[in-house]
This record gives C-alpha cells, sequence and structure tokens, in this order.
C-alpha cells in the first residue's frame, strides 16, 4: 500500500468494503455499478475512510464475484484483522484507468450537471445526483424550487447531448415524486 500524496488524476468511486472475508485478509466490496466482474480490471484500487480522508493506493492481488459483491485480496491485507480494518472504506480509481466505452454507452457519473428536457419540450432541471435504490439507479432531478427522482432506464432515455439529456416519461411519474 502506499500513500497517494498528489498523484494524477481524478478518482472516481466505484463502490464500498462491507465486511472481512475468511481469515487470509480478503473483503467483501459492494460494487456501485451493480457489476462486481469489474474490479477484475484494475491492478490498484484507491481507499478512503470517508469522503475527506487521503486516499490510500492497494495492489489487488486477486480479484473475484460471489454474488452481488466483489472480493478482493489486497496487498498488504493478509490477515481479518487486517481487513477489518478497512471495512466501511470508499472504493476509488483513477478516472484515466477506467475501461473505454462503445459508442452510445455512457458512465452515470457524466449525466450530473446536465439538464433534462422531456420529450414534449418541459425542461425539469438539472441532474444534481445519481443514487442506486437497489433495483435500478436513479437520477436526483432539482430546478432550485422542485426535485424530480426518475429511474435511469433504457425505456426512458430519448438521446444524451452534451449538455442534455432528453427523456420519455410515463404519465404520472413526475407528480407522484415531486
Amino acid at each position: 500500500m502506499d500513500r497517494t500524496g498528489d498523484s494524477a488524476g481524478e478518482l472516481v468511486l466505484l463502490g464500498k468494503i462491507t465486511k472481512p472475508h475468511g481469515i487470509r485478509g480478503e473483503v467483501k466490496v459492494y460494487p456501485y455499478s451493480g457489476e462486481p466482474g469489474d474490479f477484475s480490471r484494475f491492478a490498484t484500487i484507491l481507499l478512503a475512510a470517508d469522503e475527506n480522508a487521503e486516499p490510500v493506493a492497494y495492489r489487488i492481488k486477486q480479484a473475484r464475484v460471489q454474488k452481488n459483491c466483489a472480493l478482493l485480496q489486497l496487498e498488504g491485507c493478509e490477515t481479518r484483522n487486517d481487513a477489518e480494518q478497512l471495512v466501511q472504506s470508499l472504493l476509488y480509481v483513477y478516472e484515466e484507468d477506467l475501461p473505454e466505452l462503445a459508442e452510445g454507452e455512457y458512465y452515470l457519473r457524466e449525466l450530473e450537471g446536465k439538464q433534462i428536457v422531456t420529450d414534449d419540450g418541459r425542461v425539469l432541471g438539472r441532474v444534481s445526483g445519481i443514487q442506486n435504490n437497489g433495483a435500478q439507479e436513479l437520477a436526483r432531478i432539482t430546478d432550485g424550487k422542485n426535485e424530480y427522482v426518475i429511474p435511469l432506464v433504457p425505456e426512458f432515455l430519448v438521446s444524451i447531448g452534451k449538455d442534455e439529456v432528453r427523456v420519455s416519461l410515463p404519465p404520472g411519474l413526475l407528480e407522484i415524486n415531486s
């Protein structure tokens, strides 16, 4: 493990360590992407006790999937006690280490700050955050006085532009959560 210091690049939050696994220092990670297999793509991750703590880099020795979580064996984390010290840590990677996306694909964090417009031209506001309710990703949209939460499902997303996301929402969706 090493301190990151002034290392390059913006950090992207990918998950959280939920508990130790076994006696050999493995940790169980809840992936915010819903894809526990994604962690096998990274050689190094960064862990921080909270959003304000300085992240510490760890090399991944082994990554595997168990149900909807990832099990990681990290260099320097050899015992259950070591793993217990990492519980509740936030797991980050550098933005430049994320895999390239195919045309038409996007990272959810790229939607933050974009204006949301319905297919009939109604401006709802800007995406102020993304959250997961366990079943799907949700966009929190605010316009200063109103706040909406809409599911980010392919059926609702019409187009994603540089500054704007067009959505086609079922009747009544906005009214039930405003």
